[in-house]
């Protein structure tokens, strides 16, 4: 088993797709989490350290739900995180099994099914090996009609990087309907635990550095679902309502954009419109970046419903994927529908580089913010240039009023900022831009990238971070489908996050 790390009375090991023979047991690469680590990071080291694989050759297909369990013939309690690793073959980049060098700790490696795993000392594994596997390895609990739409439903969420969080925690709905249609056992406290999490996979294993809207949709869907589960009626019954609870969720969902449009506009009249319109030429002059329906749809609305005759709009590009350039050609044409010509509204519309952020800043009232995520203590995950770009404005124009635009569902849970997860996406969308614009030199970076770094005496890295954190303070105010709201009232529902999903997911 793995060494004890003398700084904790917890150890910590993870399950790998590559079972290794380790002094005469089956166990999976596993390590102690260091007292500067998350789980992840030592994951990565102790897969380096024993069996050579870096991220060139593998990558982080899932996680599972930690859990802890005491050990008496040691006197010691072991939290265990599992987590799920995927082999790459040469077409991605990868080494394959060529890869894997193993070290001392182990005697040799081979593949097993999952299926033939136990926790028994007959089998010869390590202790609570298939309690880790079948935290990762979802399969074993479900039937495969259930468990193929689970891994369906995971494949949509991990694949969208143009949707937002409303829309990919619709979609994160609906693979859980399929699910929950597909669980065909009899509904009991077994079906509803392996029901909650199969929620918590959608929520953890999804996308979750967008996942925040995507927990609490399913903790307000689980807390009505409880009360169908326990009742006592007829299995199918059951099921058909439980369906068709979900179905009315994700109904419900449709009204949140629109509520939040008319509390944007509720704010604009009651902050802005009493001092624009004693101006000369009154106009609306707003900043903002990226791509969201919902602040889209806010600002149109807002501009209709006021008195001022012209609307000027800077929107940032968004690179690598250039969602604000999306938008803007959204907002074009939604304007060309609505305003037609004859009519006494006008727009400008200018899209900008996001290195021109404190250009596009100079003399506009409200920089406009989407959010991924809200943390409880107020700062903002949002897209990756959300942060200069309010600097810039925050010293372009100081009088300009930063505004986000969400969903009171993206506040997530308690806890650092640094522990919520941000997604490293794939360096080839930003390589394959700088090829297609013909930029010189690009072969020889793309090169070093790939250079094996064993045998090389550098290191290249292209980073394509999509999130990053804006701090609270650099915040006027939260517009939300319940109105306008201040640090204090997301702290309170950052609590309520906590109670709720302790509530339904502490104890799988």
């Amino acid at each position: 088993m793995d060494q004890s790390n003398p700084s904790s009375s917890r150890d910590q090991w993870y399950p790998h797709l590559s079972v290794q023979m380790q002094e005469h047991h089956l166990a999976p690469i596993s390590g102690s989490i260091e007292s500067h680590e998350t789980a992840e990071t030592a994951a990565w080291r102790e897969l380096k350290e024993e069996t050579t694989l870096t991220p060139r050759d593998i990558d982080l297909w899932r996680k599972g739900k930690p859990y802890t369990f005491s050990d008496p013939s040691v006197g010691r309690q072991w939290t265990v995180f599992p987590l799920l690793f995927r082999l790459k073959d040469s077409r991605e980049g990868g080494r394959g099994e060529e890869g894997i060098q193993i070290d001392w700790e182990h005697e040799s490696w081979e593949w097993y099914s999952p299926d033939t795993i136990q926790d028994d000392e007959k089998f010869g594994g390590v202790p609570r090996l298939k309690e880790s596997l079948r935290r990762v390895w979802f399969e074993s609990d479900m039937n495969e009609r259930a468990s193929k739409a689970l891994t369906a439903g995971l494949a949509e969420l991990k694949a969208d990087h143009q949707s937002g969080s409303h829309e990919l925690t619709s979609i994160a709905l609906r693979a859980f309907r399929d699910v929950i249609a597909q669980l065909e056992e009899y509904i009991d406290t077994k079906w509803w635990e392996t029901a909650r999490m199969a929620a918590w996979h959608l929520w953890k294993n999804g996308r979750e550095s967008m996942g925040a809207a995507t927990l609490n949709a399913f903790l307000g869907l689980l807390a009505d679902m409880e009360e169908i589960v326990h009742d006592i009626l007829d299995r199918k019954i059951k099921l058909e309502r439980l369906l068709a609870l979900i179905d009315h969720h994700l109904d419900k969902r449709k009204d949140m954009p629109t509520r939040i449009k008319r509390s944007f506009a509720s704010y604009l009249e009651g902050n802005f419109l009493p001092t624009a319109i004693a101006w000369p030429t009154p106009s609306l002059v707003i900043l903002t970046f990226s791509a969201s329906s919902t602040i889209r749809d806010s600002i149109l609305e807002a501009f209709a419903s006021l008195p001022i005759p012209n609307l000027d709009l800077r929107i940032l590009e968004s690179r690598p994927l250039c969602e604000g350039v999306n938008m803007a050609s959204s907002i074009l044409s939604t304007f060309q529908s609505r305003f037609p010509p004859s009519s006494d509204r006008h727009l400008k519309l200018t899209v900008y580089s996001d290195a021109s952020a404190a250009l596009a800043s100079k003399g506009v009232d409200f920089v406009l913010l989407g959010s991924d995520r809200i943390s409880d203590s107020g700062s903002v995950s949002n897209k990756t240039g959300s942060l200069p770009a309010i600097l810039s404005a925050r010293h372009v124009c100081p009088a300009a009023k930063v505004l986000v635009v969400s969903e009171l569902e993206k506040v997530a849970e308690p806890g650092a900022e640094s522990d919520h997860s941000h997604e490293e996406n794939d360096p080839k969308e930003l390589v394959g831009c700088w090829v297609d614009s013909g930029i010189k030199g690009v072969k020889i970076l793309a090169d070093g990238i790939e250079a094996d770094r064993d045998n090389t005496n550098y290191a290249v890295e292209v980073k394509n971070i999509y999130f990053e954190w804006v701090p609270a303070r650099l915040i006027d105010a939260y517009i939300c489908e319940e109105g306008t709201l201040d640090v204090i009232a997301i702290q309170q529902k950052a609590q309520q996050v906590k109670e709720k999903a302790d509530r339904y997911f502490d104890q799988l």
